[in-house]
């Protein structure tokens, strides 16, 4: 008496002609589970889903969705990639590439977004929320004003700076022939010299720089008097320093301040209010705010108005991804703010 005689027909039945090529597995994917997988989008638009997104839509839902790992204004948290800055950077040893500065087609950003973020909950966007993200991050680039609105009719009008940037992948034609051959294994070269520093060269000091400061007599120390002088502090304004609190949420990425603040991406800002920019300690400046603070920049009211309302505009050259408060009313908390921590 046969224990499996379910198996042994089973078994039979893979072993027939019309099971040899497939062994016996799967089926042929209906039509609709085919069209769950085909989410490609091409460079024309072709494969976008009917939708639109603007950018202030897009802003709230970067921020709960995205902002944890590549930051409020997509300037990248920790070792999360940065997704906007860079501009003018690709000819340099150390290319910023984000999708403003590098990437050449928006439906990359559309596509990846749609299929595979955010991460842990991949595919959860719907097509409008998708549209608002990549809107958000195209502003965030400079690319657009916060009226932007992004949809599956006006895609392909859209082009990215560094559209023509790539070319044809020609290297099987043109250099394949000093790939193939025997290789050498032994004697390659007469001889093996050291022909490039690191690429970071800025980080030992110059020998003779080094020997001139060694070289230079003590300087004598002079014995001031000075009086102190008591400053006389305004009087904060607890409520709006509060909102300021909440309106630091966006620089907190970036910023910090309190007791143990410090310098992260960009540089700790207590006592920023009221101070002569670019004087945080062991804070590597851009080249711009350099210059800005040689010239006498000094972090007043009115100066930290304009710079946040479009960093980039007040000061080319920023290092600060941050495209700028968006509503009148932050501008007067988050300046509360500051003062707070400058007092």
């Amino acid at each position: 008496m046969l224990k499996f005689p379910n198996l042994l027909i089973a078994l039979a039945v893979v072993a027939s002609p019309s099971f040899a090529d497939t062994y016996g597995l799967g089926r042929v994917a209906l039509p609709e589970e085919i069209a769950a997988w085909n989410k490609d989008v091409r460079p024309d638009g072709t494969g976008l889903p009917v939708g639109s997104g603007d950018v202030l839509a897009g802003e709230e839902i970067f921020s709960e969705k995205c902002g944890a790992c590549h930051g409020d204004f997509a300037e990248g948290v920790g070792n999360w990639p940065k997704l906007a800055g860079g501009t003018d950077t690709l000819d340099r040893d150390d290319p910023l590439k984000t999708v403003g500065s590098y990437w050449p087609y928006l439906s990359t950003t559309w596509d990846y977004v749609n299929r595979s973020m955010p991460f842990g909950d991949a595919q959860s966007l719907s097509p409008d929320e998708v549209y608002s993200i990549v809107a958000y991050i195209i502003y965030s680039n400079d690319l657009v004003d916060e009226d932007f609105v992004l949809s599956n009719e006006t895609f392909a009008d859209f082009e990215l700076p560094n559209k023509d940037g790539f070319i044809i992948d020609d290297r099987l034609d043109t250099e394949h022939i000093k790939w193939v051959g025997e290789p050498c294994m032994e004697n390659c070269k007469a001889d093996v010299k050291v022909t490039m520093r690191a690429l970071v060269l800025d980080v030992t000091p110059e020998e003779d720089a080094a020997k001139a400061v060694a070289s230079e007599p003590a300087a004598v120390e002079e014995t001031v008097v000075v009086e102190e002088v008591e400053p006389v502090l305004a009087a904060l304004d607890e409520e709006l320093v509060a909102k300021g609190a909440k309106v630091f949420k966006k620089c907190k990425a970036c910023h910090k301040v309190g007791d143990k603040a410090k310098n992260g991406t960009g540089p700790m800002l207590n006592g920023i209010f009221d101070a002569p920019a670019g004087q945080v300690e062991k804070f590597k400046y851009s080249k711009a705010l350099k210059t800005a603070a040689e010239g006498g920049l000094v972090w007043d009211d009115a100066s930290l108005r304009a710079f946040l309302k479009k960093p980039k505009a007040f000061m080319k050259g920023t290092k600060m991804s941050f495209s700028g408060l968006k509503k009148d009313k932050d501008f007067d908390a988050i300046i509360e703010f500051l003062k707070s921590n400058s007092q």
